[in-house]
């Protein structure tokens, strides 16, 4: 059976430990279920008319999301090929709750994971865990995840290697 679910992501290789616990997770319960895994951040569109026609996604991805962050999901991918049908980097562009419960819905999302320290801050992004925990339809986890300052490593792809 596919399942989807939702991580809240601020597309920092730290993120990915999210994904990390939650397939390591899964592969000790011997879950037979392979998932459909939506990494996602909010995204403010702005309401000018020049960035709503000219903007793209992968436009917006070039800027919020880094090729680092790209080839360690595809390491993680490669760990657990037995419990991911596919990944995919989307943004959620709405400002009510509303529209977050019809995002789910639509992409037929059972499970959101998040963490608290991993918030999307930045020019036009925005915190996806309210939304998440006011939706009614989802059943949400918190994960929690530690990031370390000192890593000689840090903003790199040995990151993912590190155990969280």
């Amino acid at each position: 059976m596919i399942k989807t679910i939702l991580i809240a992501t601020d597309y920092s290789l730290e993120s990915l430990n999210i994904l990390k616990k939650v397939l390591r997770e899964k592969d000790a319960s011997e879950d037979q279920n392979q998932y459909n895994i939506l990494l996602v951040s909010g995204y403010d569109m702005g309401d000018s008319i020049r960035d709503l026609l000219f903007n793209t996604k992968s436009m917006i991805f070039n800027k919020l999301r880094p090729l680092e962050f790209c080839e360690a999901y595809e390491i993680i991918r490669n760990k657990y090929p037995h419990l991911i049908n596919k990944i995919v980097c989307d943004i959620f562009t709405g400002n009510f709750q509303r529209t977050f419960n019809n995002y789910v819905k639509v992409e037929n999302i059972e499970e959101a994971y998040y963490s608290p320290s991993i918030r999307s801050t930045g020019k036009r992004k925005f915190d996806l865990i309210p939304y998440i925990k006011k939706c009614e339809d989802l059943e949400s986890y918190e994960i929690s995840v530690e990031v370390r300052e000192s890593l000689p490593e840090k903003g790199r792809l040995a990151e993912i290697f590190v155990e969280a």
